[in-house]
């Protein structure tokens, strides 16, 4: 009952990776959220640290994700926040992942044409797509070590 509801403004960092499972759809996608600032100094903007976190939609929200995000994409994510901490080769790592309740493009830096999708709409499944090494892929800023 008392779960951290988050909503994080980002950008879709790696290709979401689509599955059928026994139980329903499953995909997930890494979300780069970079803070920006006003500097005063050098009178321009400036970005802060970026935080990834590992994205998780179920259902009928992961087949929708699937055939409406792709990498480099602004988006808005709602759900649940968990966050890990774990021992791998006698390093801890943490990870932080969103269960997404709701996942959407941010209008405020373009547009988007909605398609309301119908219950027998099997056109725009995505097929399955290999897993990506996401430890080893390059990012567009470097996270700190023992993050995952």
């Amino acid at each position: 009952m008392n779960e951290t509801m988050v909503c994080a403004v980002g950008n879709v960092a790696t290709p979401p990776v689509y599955r059928e499972l026994a139980n329903g759809a499953s995909v997930r996608f890494r979300l780069a959220v970079t803070a920006r600032y006003w500097d005063r100094e050098k009178s321009a903007w400036t970005d802060g640290h970026t935080n990834f976190f590992t994205v998780w939609a179920n259902r009928a929200l992961a087949t929708n994700v699937g055939a409406s995000v792709s990498v480099g994409d602004p988006v808005m994510v709602q759900g649940r926040l968990k966050v890990r901490t774990e021992q791998r080769d006698g390093q801890s790592w943490t990870s932080a992942d969103i269960d997404a309740v709701a996942i959407g493009h941010d209008l405020s830096r373009g547009t988007s044409a909605f398609r309301r999708a119908s219950k027998g709409d099997t056109g725009s499944t995505p097929s399955p797509q290999p897993e990506p090494s996401w430890e080893t892929e390059p990012q567009t800023q470097p996270e700190p070590a023992g993050v995952t």
